[in-house]
């Protein structure tokens, strides 16, 4: 038996706890056993018991290599939904329940395996700088690498522009960083909340109600933004009017790290492949709508389309791909890295039997302390959903 201990909440559901154990007449408690490294492989050999998992926001990068982390496994608490076991985990809320299909978000159940998608193919785009993949709703930045030391890969879960107000594909870079930003509500802003008998003042100070968080970056772009946000629990949806928003505490590591100038790449890449050792991975999204109302056609198109633009970086190395397979994937858009190539058994069954099993707590090394909130329910992420995304100024 492993106890899994929330950190949002925590008086209340210790005590449940404590009741729960002594009710099952719990003597002790086995040791959750860290381990420095989980498997080096998206699906790995199953641990015989959970294993503390490390932080799944930073990876050295080998050489040729463009595949990292792993797929896991834990089990869902008696008060766990998807959107806490998302954060803990650094993932986003369509990541999770992409990743589940069937799991109710909100209430999961207790004892219920819950697959945990902490394996990335990167996008194919120059690995400098910050790269979006917008399809992917996650975020990738590429630190400058010092002389003789390897290179690394630090990766985000983001919100991306709702439908209609997409986040743009594109070159841009970084003018400028804010802390603790007033927001200055756009008239149009204020016109509609007021309308729906929520007004507005004419500016939102900096503090828990401001909904850009405690940190910005300015884009050359003058209509985007990248920061955090005041509702943690829409990280991971399409959800904003166009800006990227992160966790607090991811944007903050990052706010510390990127610097001014730095370049910001936006691509829409449903279908990616990359490689990881000798063999070929697949990662598959849905699509999303670009800036001008179109959707990308990788991911959907036939196969014969679809290897034309993919197979540039792997046919002139001779990598015999299950192009059929990489097709099935991109159609189902599962979200989960399978292999094509090798002659691996690459479906979903096969991979999760030998996913490596994760105790149900922060990683080590996680950048989140495990306090402030995640939404508790339905109705909180439906609201999120109803309001408007901050206008930059």
């Amino acid at each position: 038996m492993v106890v899994n201990v929330r950190f949002n909440r925590l008086p209340r559901r210790a005590a449940i706890c404590g009741a729960l154990l002594v009710l099952a007449g719990c003597a002790s408690v086995p040791t959750v056993v860290p381990v420095a490294d989980l498997p080096d492989v998206p699906f790995s050999v199953p641990s015989p018991i959970p294993v503390r998992a490390q932080a799944t926001d930073r990876f050295v990068l080998p050489s040729g290599d463009s595949v990292v982390g792993a797929v896991v496994v834990t089990v869902a608490t008696a008060e766990d939904t998807l959107p806490d076991i998302a954060r803990r985990f650094n993932v986003g809320y369509d990541e999770i329940v992409r990743a589940n299909p069937g799991v109710d978000p909100w209430l999961p159940g207790r004892g219920r395996d819950i697959v945990v998608p902490t394996a990335f193919v990167l996008p194919d785009a120059p690995q400098e700088g910050l790269v979006v993949n917008i399809a992917a709703m996650r975020l990738y930045y590429y630190p400058p690498v010092p002389k003789g030391a390897p290179r690394v890969v630090i990766t985000h879960p983001i919100g991306i522009g709702k439908v209609g107000w997409s986040t743009p594909e594109g070159v841009t870079r970084i003018v400028s960083r804010q802390k603790d930003p007033v927001w200055t509500p756009p008239a149009s802003v204020r016109q509609e909340h007021l309308e729906n008998g929520d007004p507005l003042p004419a500016q939102v100070p900096a503090g828990p109600d401001n909904p850009l968080g405690a940190h910005l970056f300015r884009l050359s772009w003058p209509s985007y933004l990248i920061h955090g946000t005041n509702k943690p629990y829409g990280v991971g949806m399409r959800s904003s009017h166009g800006c990227l928003r992160l966790y607090p505490e991811d944007i903050a590591a990052l706010f510390d790290l990127v610097p001014i100038g730095t370049t910001v790449r936006i691509v829409n890449q449903p279908t990616v492949l990359g490689r990881r050792g000798g063999e070929i991975w697949v990662q598959a999204f849905d699509r999303v709508e670009d800036g001008r109302g179109r959707v990308a056609t990788v991911g959907h198109a036939p196969a014969q389309t679809l290897q034309a633009q993919l197979s540039r970086r792997f046919d002139a190395h001779g990598v015999d791909i299950d192009w059929s397979r990489v097709e099935w994937e991109a159609r189902s858009a599962s979200g989960l890295p399978v292999p094509v190539s090798g002659g691996r058994d690459p479906s979903r069954v096969s991979a999760l039997a030998v996913a490596p099993r994760v105790a149900n707590q922060l990683p080590l090394g996680a950048s989140w302390n495990g306090r402030g909130g995640t939404a508790d329910d339905e109705e909180q992420y439906a609201e999120m959903l109803r309001e408007r995304e901050p206008t930059p100024q």
